[in-house]
């Protein structure tokens, strides 16, 4: 199919007068292909052509070639003042070539497959290189995919807009009826189905079906003339089934609490104290102020903080860090990474040490190692680099209630909207939401629009107690790295940092 015809078929599927085609209505002829062939009919594409794209992409003498292909169908469709007044569609399709050349790469990538477009490209990639030693492409072999993380009932392909707007209606309904205060409500839901083919130089082929869901509410309320707002967001790799009235009344209720403690909130007195990271949604923690630091890339050139720490003690022993790709049907799991490595779940931290790093292909054969299944991209468009996937710590051994019970003054803070770091130097900046005073002991006054400062590894060391209550947080966090934007989850059990800055009312 040309890229018209994507574009005309996803129109269709988004305005219910067809559907359009699933992958496996696409190939259904033949009976006695493997996925990896399948994909390449999909794709338009056959095995000739892949070699001579490979062989093309090293002629210059690169040392490695990989061809990533994508065909991606999203949609999305939002509710405002209690009807469904928006939708959009989009059709991504296309594919990219990397060459890599000892530390070099180049890369091109084109939206229109063709073998003549597939050669340009491969050409523009392999003037990275500059060798007479010209490597060549081995014949290829598929790679199954040993386990699936989001086998899926219902592909989205298959799902017209009537069928989805039900559920909008309800979410937007349903928050209505839990609170008279309630004035205006916004709910959007987006799925999109990610095609993904791969081959390289090295022989290794697969492909890949990526499914992704989100569900999302925000929830305006007024009190005595004082308007709050808050929300309430899911997202998973999940078929249709995701949408259920449980799903519904659980982003419904949770939207409407959020907003709710808020008319009862202050901003406290700033200053540097005692903070309890609520279990959940406080893994932003881990992820902007630590997680980045322990992508490899960042290592290798060292840029990161923790570039000369591997192995050494760098927290208390009862810390274990990970970043896991194997969590069934979550947003940040992977069954194969972008780079052909297969997911896993990897100990970053383990009993306080730092034990790994996150490596994809070129950082791996700098340190000598295997890859850890980190090697990611946005899309076709984008070559791949170390990303985390789900990164969380795993749960300590006191309660939550314990670790509030140790402090007499400090804030416990649950939810957050946004955080950077500067890799660097590791210094974090996270905005919260919501949380609470803690005054000798117990939990009192609700507390909003604070900030959060310090330095990523100095918090990780200042953990002093980890509860027993580990949460992932499946909301809709999306990673950005140089430019590239890739879906992620991060999570953590309640835990106690001795000492950070807190942006308050001074």
């Amino acid at each position: 199919m040309d890229r018209r015809n994507f574009i005309r078929t996803g129109s269709l599927a988004l305005l219910g007068a067809a559907t359009a085609p699933t992958f496996a209505s696409s190939f259904a002829g033949n009976k006695n292909a493997t996925p990896v062939l399948s994909a390449m009919e999909h794709f338009g594409v056959s095995d000739a052509d892949v070699r001579k794209t490979l062989a093309a992409a090293l002629e210059k003498g690169g040392d490695y070639a990989d061809l990533f292909f994508e065909h991606t169908f999203s949609n999305s469709i939002g509710l405002q003042d209690g009807i469904v007044n928006r939708a959009s569609s989009n059709i991504d399709f296309g594919m990219g070539v990397r060459v890599l050349s000892g530390d070099q790469t180049g890369y091109a990538y084109i939206e229109n497959i063709t073998l003549e477009e597939m050669l340009k490209a491969a050409g523009t990639a392999a003037r990275i290189a500059s060798s007479s030693v010209k490597a060549k492409p081995v014949p290829l072999t598929e790679k199954p995919i040993k386990s699936n993380y989001y086998a899926i009932s219902t592909p989205w392909e298959g799902v017209v807009l009537k069928e989805k707007t039900p559920y909008l209606q309800k979410l937007n309904d349903k928050i209505f009826s839990l609170d008279k205060r309630v004035q205006k409500v916004s709910a959007s839901l987006s799925d999109s189905t990610s095609h993904i083919l791969f081959c390289n130089s090295e022989g290794v082929s697969y492909y890949d079906y990526r499914p992704m869901v989100t569900l999302s509410a925000v929830c305006i309320m007024e009190e005595n003339g004082r308007f709050e707002n808050s929300y309430s967001a899911r997202a998973y790799r999940k078929g249709f089934e995701f949408l259920s009235d449980d799903m519904i009344d659980v982003i419904a209720r949770e939207a409407v609490e959020n907003t709710a403690i808020l008319f009862k909130a202050i901003k406290p007195k700033g200053g540097e104290m005692p903070v309890v990271m609520g279990s959940g949604g406080s893994g932003i923690l881990l992820h902007e102020a630590i997680g980045h630091a322990f992508e490899a890339d960042f290592n290798r050139k060292n840029i990161s903080i923790f570039s000369e720490q591997l192995n050494k003690k760098i927290c208390n022993e009862h810390i274990n860090v990970v970043d896991d790709g194997t969590i069934p049907f979550n947003r940040g799991s992977i069954n194969i990474d972008d780079e052909g490595t297969y997911g896993q779940k990897t100990y970053i931290v383990k009993e306080g040490i730092l034990t790994s790093y996150l490596h994809d292909r070129i950082s791996a054969k700098h340190y000598g190692i295997p890859s850890t299944g980190n090697g990611r991209r946005e899309s076709f468009r984008n070559m791949p680099m170390p990303r985390m996937r789900a990164t969380y710590m795993e749960a300590g051994n006191v309660t939550e209630s314990d670790i509030i019970a140790s402090v007499k003054r400090g804030i416990f803070v649950d939810k957050f909207t946004n955080g950077q770091v500067q890799i660097g130097a590791g210094d974090f900046t996270f905005f919260v939401k919501s949380g609470y005073l803690i005054e000798n002991g117990k939990l009192t006054q609700p507390i909003k629009d604070i900030n959060i400062i310090g330095n990523g590894p100095k918090a990780l060391a200042d953990i002093t107690m980890v509860a027993d209550n580990a949460k992932i947080d499946n909301g809709t966090w999306t990673c950005g790295k140089d430019g590239q934007s890739c879906p992620v989850t991060c999570g953590m059990p309640s835990a106690l940092v001795s000492k950070l800055t807190v942006g308050g009312e001074s």
